[in-house]
């Protein structure tokens, strides 16, 4: 993890959305990839066909269907019975996931860090879910000297955009010792599994830097927790944050890396003596593009949606376009 200088982090609401996003959020709405049932009627349109008052379709009379959904004014013209179709509207729950962990504090030469835009994005499909009426609730796990995982209950409506707010922004302000200890990403992500409810999404948004040993992938448990669900009810999403530095070292353009270094883990506090020079950057990025290859293909394994964001992509542009275009908002 490349560490770079970093800028105060967002102190208010306005801060967290960044200027003028609220306003181009609100045309905004949350999208399933899948066809999701919720618990109580809500403000959304669902891909299921149903019994609310709107009309989608027609299609005709099998033996069995509700007589009271015939279009006797169609059978009046045309002698043929055909059943109205309705789309039916549902509740969607919006599950956020924040790393809190340590690695998460590394900052890009521009002076953003991950954390802080963790907490953006966070904030932003927040947003977006609570103005549309959907139940939003939160959880950051590896916060330094703090609980495995922190959770905000469910919330729902505009009004409650305020308390999403307080949360992100003490899970910004926390602070701990100079090495604590590295979060155990598989113990977290069961935690957050058991606590979901309904059905939904879940948005993890995470470096997924997680120590591990030997082969096997260390986020691997991890993922298991989070795709493992009864009939399909969550739609989960990885939103991997990463500065541009951390994806090539080269685009750092500072000249700091070079030469004799000696490289500390934030996580885990052990060292290491380096004599960086092109051919082990070259060897750094080998690994890196290895990396993230395979983190997505052990997402799409799993059914999840994996989504690589470096830090310098402006939140409007990732939230608008890149989320709309992979089919969590619309």
């Amino acid at each position: 993890m490349l560490v770079g200088r970093s800028t105060p982090p967002p102190a208010t609401l306005d801060e967290l959305l960044g200027p003028g996003l609220a306003a181009r959020l609100d045309r905004l709405d949350l999208l399933s990839r899948k066809i999701l049932a919720g618990k109580l009627p809500g403000e959304r349109r669902s891909k299921r066909r149903g019994r609310s008052v709107e009309f989608d379709d027609y299609r005709h009379y099998v033996p069995g269907d509700d007589l009271r959904h015939v279009d006797w004014n169609v059978y009046a013209r045309f002698e043929k019975l055909f059943v109205k179709l309705f789309r039916e509207e549902e509740d969607l729950a919006l599950h956020l996931i924040v790393d809190r962990s340590a690695s998460m504090e590394g900052g890009s030469v521009d002076g953003t860090t991950k954390l802080a835009y963790a907490h953006r994005l966070a904030m932003a499909l927040g947003y977006v879910g609570l103005v549309n009426q959907n139940r939003v609730s939160a959880a950051v796990f590896g916060a330094p000297g703090g609980p495995r995982v922190r959770h905000l209950a469910p919330l729902r409506g505009r009004t409650s955009l305020n308390r999403l707010s307080v949360f992100l922004l003490g899970s910004l302000r926390e602070r701990g010792g100079a090495v604590p200890e590295a979060p155990d990403f598989g113990a977290a992500m069961r935690t957050v599994a058991r606590g979901r409810a309904g059905r939904g999404i879940v948005v993890l948004i995470s470096d997924l830097l997680v120590p591990g040993e030997g082969d096997a992938p260390a986020y691997g448990p991890g993922l298991n927790a989070l795709a493992a669900s009864e009939s399909g009810a969550f739609d989960t999403y990885c939103v991997q944050v990463l500065t541009p530095e951390e994806i090539d070292p080269r685009r750092a353009g500072t000249g700091v890396l070079a030469g004799d270094l000696r490289l500390t883990d934030v996580e885990s506090g052990r060292a290491a003596e380096v004599t960086v020079s092109s051919a082990l950057i070259a060897r750094y990025r080998r690994n890196a593009e290895a990396y993230l290859a395979r983190l997505k293909r052990e997402c799409a394994a799993r059914g999840i949606a994996h989504v690589l964001v470096p830090t310098d992509t402006p939140i409007d542009a990732l939230v608008l376009q890149s989320l709309r275009r992979g089919g969590l908002v619309r």
